[in-house]
């Protein structure tokens, strides 16, 4: 039994049947008992190691001498693997070609030669070479004193299955209640300081970052700061690296220049004048010039600006000369808190007294520590024996100091006590670095790749024993959900990482991380990152033969080599992306040669086909071809690969796919749409026998012409399909016969699992009946567009998951009763957004009787309903409303926000309101102190110009307003202002034909101004006394030709204004000399009918111009004779006749563009 118990700690159970199953083949085709005889020596001599490995997981972590006999025998198992792929595939390949010809004696006696020819010139000496490895671990592990394990407990056989907890609730913290109150005081409290920091101290695993997540998400801050940004800072401080990572988090895009000086400009032109409270996670950084080099454009934000930082250092905080806070380990009563709710099913009942002693116990060995209590609360939570706990309480991993290897001895019995299978897994996550997203199901293929998945009765696929895997990893609390992210995403405490890079650390490399510590030949996994922009190849660190794993980390990066001579260092290869590699056009052949090739992802590059080669692949599992937009075909012989598990083939080039896959039953097929085709609707049925996963968009379903074909589809019993769009395309639907439209729907029902659904241009009278009658209860979003026939909708409220819901042009909808509602007390109940649009015929939502509805409705949205009036439900949690071209509903607006509540100046909920100018005077006054988002929209059809119509907006009736348009207003003629506003950020004009003029002094009552744009505004004639202000960024100004020679005295020496969009119908020459501002990084010139030349030395002073757009310019001839200035590196040129004949390769401007990397020219 003990020998059940420890056998896997190195070698799986697939490792050993491996060797049975090769050994019985060898036997029945080649009748070779030598070669049986060799494998079965392999087989002893491995589990004679495997049997002292359990001893030697526990003291690696103090003998140094253990850890390396552990790290070289995972080396030599490795090896045998290696080993034993070969002859599988070898073998493999001699039946398969065997039998693919005639199965003459002759060409058998062949194909036994040819084997056994590889056998003994191959294979034999590298057995040789491990048995000898083996036999030497074998004779250094008697030297060690390594014991064979009795494994009493601790589990690496299956038989020990993991029950599974919830997740850790994020929004409980246990034992911070001072620390927080301290961090938020210390955030509001006044200061005289522009710039101010606070640095959170302690060690790992004390609960740093979770104190700062808290403080951070607190909504008592919400409106404190102009900027919010969270930055997880990586342990190599780099100043360029760490300065983008901020401008990036503040921006929500990606700058990819490698220029300091430049990132940090506009990292400086980002927080002008702004209060920002900025998060620094997990700093190591000591050296105070580093620091200060990083600091250099903080220093402009706003007055009582913060910086927060969690840190283990003191002398960061030393080197940053920033306040500290040193948080302590937790109370004795807190501690025990946190450890029951993770160790006991339900730590509100009463456990076992004797539990709780021992636990108590366990609990003064964590030291107080928040992640140790965690993690060793997961960890007995699966032990159901007192005697167990027991066992883990007197572990001799307690008296290990942390000092030994920086990990905490709870960490390490976690981890020892892990099953096999489980640690292998965990370890393999060392390949990411801290901090790393993990997406749930990506890292389930790469285990399934690494052959990490046992699953000796196969009784599950692959994929569920890796889900199995994962959730046993989450319920040890190894994984912790990603905040605020989908439930796919997860994230692993860096101490844990830790862990894991020491458990495997010469197995698994990060280059550009690793390096400083030296690169090992046993190296068998490798990524590498992106942020140098260039792979220039592994160099002679590395064993390249040996690999397994070539993966990169980040987006966008380039080969220096080619990729042909990459494919041909490879030989034991499994896991090979060339993901996001833009410049790979063509794949080799020599693909083919990759024989233990199990993942190819070649997603996000720019090839055109696959080789034929690829069908030598036996053993691919995992095709990835996402995002291949220029991929027009597939290889025919795809379906040939009966080991492949997964192909995805999402907004790929290629027109029909399941031409392509033949009969893939055992294949994931993930797709993103199909195409039915007239005379052709025979291929849906093809649908019907492939595993569909993800989401799928099928159109043209009007080509249809037998509804029954499409029972064939199946995609009732199709439940790993959570996305599903049906459109309909047709011309004339006057003589369409609706019946048989109804049939086909009815006969693409989804399975009940459906998460996502639209439905477009359906002509049917009524819907189907799998949504009337509640068939789909996990649905999350539902579009329904353009079913114009349907004269009533689906109980929908009765769904009881929905989050978004969009109706738009149901033409046949007169009345919404309380069938919609489902006549249900609490429907909708988990609604958050609510869109209805171009709903011309809707007159009444009859909704007086429903109560309780849309309790967590943040977001409603209405818009050209020019019928509908009455009531609206109530919205008791509303943050947004949006009215666009709804005449009827000015007394119907200011009726549902009264319902709401506290509408006198009060009603805090409300943060963004969005309504055309028939509604606006009541509901506005009332609801401007808490307004965010202002959008108005008047119809200028609609409204004489006589009219009696809005003249003057008071901007002082919204103090907290950050987003003002106003859109189409006849009459409108100024802004009135009086007072400062800090936080107004955007203002647009557009179509106000009488507008006249900004606010007076702009310049000081909208200091926080960064975006402008006005356009059809053609009496503006003045910008603002005192020019515009300082933080401006962004201006557009279409159709406002009085306004354009004003910019020079308008911007004066701003030194922020990055864009600028301007149209100038009249103008010959274009731009002015020194109109423009030296900051300027884009510029477009639009809509200049009359423009014949650009003025080159007011282009040429634009030294920082990036990006250059010329656009409906049709009389601009050419570019100017100087050329255009050496920093651009986008070109985009649209309309421009005259100028695109010139600027094509080998037109007559050519040349003056040659320094300019991207070209864009669209006639």
């Amino acid at each position: 039994m003990a020998a059940e118990m420890v056998t896997g700690v190195l070698v799986s159970t697939f490792l050993e049947s491996t060797i049975d199953t090769l050994a019985s083949r060898l036997i029945d085709t080649f009748r070779r008992r030598n070669h049986k005889q060799k494998l079965s020596n392999l087989k002893m001599k491995l589990l004679a190691i495997d049997v002292v490995a359990f001893d030697a997981e526990q003291k690696q972590f103090t003998d140094p001498r253990v850890r390396h006999w552990l790290l070289r025998a995972k080396d030599v198992v490795l090896d045998a693997e290696d080993l034993l792929d070969e002859i599988n595939y070898e073998l493999s390949k001699t039946q398969l070609e065997a039998k693919s010809q005639s199965a003459t004696t002759k060409v058998w006696n062949s194909s036994q030669s040819s084997f056994g020819f590889f056998f003994e010139s191959e294979i034999e000496s590298m057995m040789e070479q491990v048995i000898d490895d083996l036999e030497d671990l074998a004779t250094r592990s008697d030297f060690l004193g390594l014991k064979k394990g009795s494994g009493a407990g601790v589990g690496s056989g299956l038989g020990s299955k993991l029950t599974h907890t919830s997740l850790p609730n994020e929004s409980v913290i246990y034992g911070r209640d001072d620390d927080k109150d301290f961090v938020f005081n210390w955030l509001i409290s006044d200061t005289l300081n522009k710039l101010s920091i606070l640095s959170i101290v302690g060690m790992g695993g004390l609960g740093k970052t979770s104190l700062a997540q808290h403080v951070f998400n607190d909504p008592r801050i919400e409106g404190k700061f102009d900027i919010k940004a969270w930055v997880s800072v990586p342990q190599e401080f780099d100043v360029l690296n760490v300065s983008k990572a901020i401008l990036n988090t503040i921006t929500g895009s990606t700058d990819d220049s490698v220029q300091q000086e430049l990132i940090q400009r506009r990292l400086k032109e980002k927080l002008m004048g702004k209060k920002f409270l900025l998060v620094l996670d997990d700093v190591w950084n000591e050296r105070p010039s580093k620091w200060e080099d990083v600091q250099k454009p903080l220093v402009f934000g706003g007055q009582g600006s913060r910086i927060l930082v969690t840190t283990r250092s003191e002398k960061v905080v030393a080197a940053m000369r920033s306040e500290k806070h040193l948080l302590q380990v937790l109370k004795e009563d807190y501690c025990w808190d946190l450890f029951a709710k993770h160790a006991f099913e339900n730590p509100n009942s009463q456990p076992d007294p004797d539990f709780i002693e021992m636990g108590k116990k366990i609990v003064q060995k964590c030291n107080g520590l928040p992640l140790a209590l965690k993690t060793m609360g997961s960890l007995l939570h699966n032990k159901s024996s007192l005697w167990e706990w027991e066992s883990i309480m007197e572990s001799e991993i307690w008296d290990f100091s942390e000092n030994e290897s920086d990990i905490l001895p709870a960490l390490k019995l976690s981890y020892f006590h892990l099953p096999s299978h489980l640690k292998k897994c965990f370890a393999f996550c060392a390949l990411f670095p801290r901090g790393y997203r993990f997406d749930k199901e990506c890292l389930i293929q790469l285990w399934m790749a690494q052959n990490f998945l046992e699953n000796p009765l196969q009784k599950k696929s692959p994929k569920e024993v890796g889900e199995d895997y994962f959730n046993d990893l989450l319920s040890w609390s190894f994984f912790q959900q990603s905040s605020n992210e989908e439930e796919k995403h997860f994230i692993m405490h860096d101490l844990l990482n830790d862990l894991a890079k020491f458990v495997c650390e010469d197995i698994c490399i990060k280059l550009g991380v690793d390096e400083p510590k030296g690169i090992p030949k046993t190296t068998r996994h490798c990524s590498f990152s992106s942020s140098k922009l260039s792979f220039d190849g592994l160099g002679t660190s590395i064993d390249t033969k040996k690999l397994h794993t070539f993966t990169p980390r980040d987006w966008d990066w380039n080969c220096k080599m080619s990729i042909d001579d990459l494919f041909s260092k490879f030989k034991f290869i499994r896991v090979l992306s060339l993901s996001h590699y833009r410049k790979l056009t063509e794949v080799p052949n020599s693909v083919g040669n990759l024989k233990h090739l199990r993942s190819l992802d070649l997603s996000y590059t720019n090839i055109e086909k696959l080789p034929d080669s690829i069908s030598l692949l036996y053993k691919l599992q995992i095709l990835k071809l996402n995002y291949c937009h220029r991929l027009k075909e597939l290889p025919s012989c795809l379906h040939q690969l009966d080991n492949l598990r997964c192909v995805e083939l999402v907004d790929i080039g290629v027109k029909n796919v399941v031409a392509y896959l033949g009969k893939l039953k055992n294949a994931e097929v993930w797709m993103s749409s199909f195409h039915v085709e007239k005379s052709k609707e025979i291929n849906i049925q093809q649908l019907g026998e492939l595993n569909l996963h993800g989401s799928l968009a099928i159109y043209d379903l009007q080509n249809i012409e037998n509804p029954s074909y499409t029972i064939e589809v199946n995609l009732k019993n199709k439940p790993h399909l959570v996305g599903l769009r049906l459109k309909w395309n047709f011309i004339d639907s006057s003589s369409v016969d609706s019946e048989k439209v109804e049939d086909v729907i009815e006969n693409l029902q989804p399975s009940k699992y459906l998460k996502k659904l639209s439905i477009s241009n359906y002509i049917g009278k009524q819907f189907p009946n799998w949504l009337l009658h509640n068939s789909l209860p996990n649905l999350v979003s539902l579009v329904l567009e353009r079913c114009e026939s349907c004269q009533r909708l689906p109980p929908l409220g009765l769904l009881p998951f929905l989050k978004d819901l969009n109706i738009a042009r149901l033409d046949g909808i007169v009345s919404i009763d309380a069938d919609f509602h489902g006549n249900n007390s609490c429907s909708f109940k988990s609604l958050q957004t609510l869109y209805f649009s171009d709903m011309r015929q809707w007159e009444k939502w009859d909704c007086e009787a429903v109560t309780g509805a849309f309790p967590c409705l943040q977001y409603f949205s209405i818009e050209n309903c020019p019928k509908l009036k009455e009531h609206l439900p109530k919205f008791v949690a509303l943050k947004t409303l949006r009215v666009i071209h709804c005449e009827q509903l000015e007394a119907l607006i200011v009726s549902a926000l009264e319902e709401c509540g506290k509408l006198q100046l009060e009603w805090s909920t409300m943060k963004k309101l969005t309504m055309d100018e028939h509604g606006m005077a009541a509901s506005l006054v009332a609801m401007a102190a808490s307004l965010e988002k202002l959008s108005i929209c008047s119809s200028m059809e609609s409204i004489s110009d006589d009219c009696v119509s809005l003249r003057i907006f008071p901007l002082d009736f919204f103090p907290t307003l950050r987003t003002l348009e106003l859109i189409g207003f006849p009459n409108l003629r100024m802004i009135s202002q009086d007072h400062i506003h800090n936080h107004l950020q955007y203002l647009t004009m557009k179509d106000c034909p009488k507008f006249e003029s900004l606010p007076a002094n702009t310049h000081i009552l909208l200091p926080s101004l960064t975006i402008l744009w006005i356009e059809e505004c053609p009496r503006l004639e003045s910008m603002s006394d005192g020019g515009l202000p300082s933080n401006l960024r962004y201006i557009t100004l279409y159709n406002c030709f009085r306004l354009v020679g004003l910019l020079k005295e308008a911007l004066r020496d701003s030194s922020s204004l990055e864009t600028l969009r301007i149209s100038t119908p009249d103008a010959e020459c274009f731009p002015d000399e020194g109109l423009l501002p030296l900051s300027l990084t884009s510029l477009t010139i639009y809509g200049c009918p009359n423009l014949e030349r650009l003025n080159c030395k007011s282009l040429l002073e634009l030294s920082s111009l990036e990006r250059l757009t010329l656009s409906k310019c049709e009389k601009l001839q050419c570019l100017p004779e100087e050329g255009l200035p050496k920093s651009i590196t986008h070109l985009y040129i649209n309309e421009c006749p005259l100028l695109e004949e010139r600027c094509h390769k080998g037109g007559e401007d050519r040349e003056k563009i040659a320094h300019i990397r991207n070209v864009f020219i669209w006639e």
